[in-house]
């Protein structure tokens, strides 16, 4: 197994977001503030990632699908102030991708006490959104679509990492209004085909690093490192 930390698959996000762009496709804006952000909308996970929790029946890391509630909120609740020296317009879309994690959570089929941990959280996050909003001066209507952009490469990323396709990725935002990128499996291992084609070259070879976990319960801190490259082909 290729343990690949959030850190490093969110690395691919920002890849994407920096080759991003054509007739079709506009490329994001304001450019610099928006990469940051796809590149570090999992700073979070900075310090889990080097010394992660295991799942106790398998030995392997807990992947961000199985971690706790809670577990998974004190990760995510300081993230987006560790950007706001850097970039207060960043740190405004790593909030909003947050809370766009857990408001597609189902209250109702959660614990009581995980219920009140959500709420809390995305009422903590809507607080220091207004704020920057403010400060800002922040485009609500470019805003939006920022942060969706932010989700699709974010979901790109997953797709080749953890070899989804089929899948599509959906409410692009394109030129002509929002389209759906259809995933495919590519020619070769570790490629993907996207239709239609949202990038400026022919084509993309990204990269991250993962821990290559061998045998049954692996010691995580004595893996070895790999380096990964993946690649996205035009439909």
């Amino acid at each position: 197994m290729l343990a690949i930390g959030q850190q490093s698959h969110a690395w691919i996000s920002g890849q994407l977001a920096r080759a991003w762009g054509n007739e079709r496709f506009a490329e994001p804006e304001p450019w610099e503030d928006v990469c940051l952000a796809a590149e570090q909308h999992d700073i979070g996970f900075a310090e889990w990632d080097l010394e992660p929790a295991l799942n106790p029946e398998t030995g392997l890391p807990r992947s961000f699908m199985e971690m706790p509630v809670a577990d998974h909120l004190a990760l995510w609740s300081p993230a987006p102030r560790w950007l706001l020296a850097q970039s207060r317009y960043a740190a405004l879309l790593v909030s909003m991708h947050g809370s766009r994690l857990y408001e597609r959570r189902k209250l109702e089929q959660l614990e009581p006490r995980e219920a009140v941990l959500v709420r809390a959280y995305l009422e903590e996050q809507r607080r220091f959104q207004r704020e920057l909003v403010d400060s800002l001066h922040a485009n609500a209507l470019a805003l939006n679509r920022n942060s969706q952009l932010v989700w699709t490469w974010d979901f790109l990323s997953l797709a080749i990492c953890l070899d989804w396709a089929p899948r599509a990725a959906r409410d692009v935002p394109a030129v002509d209004g929002p389209l759906e990128i259809e995933i495919r499996p590519g020619p070769r291992p570790r490629t993907a085909v996207l239709d239609p084609w949202p990038l400026r070259a022919a084509s993309l070879v990204v990269h991250c690093e993962g821990r290559r976990l061998d045998g049954v319960r692996p010691d995580f801190q004595r893996a070895p490192w790999e380096r990964l490259e993946f690649e996205f082909l035009a439909g």
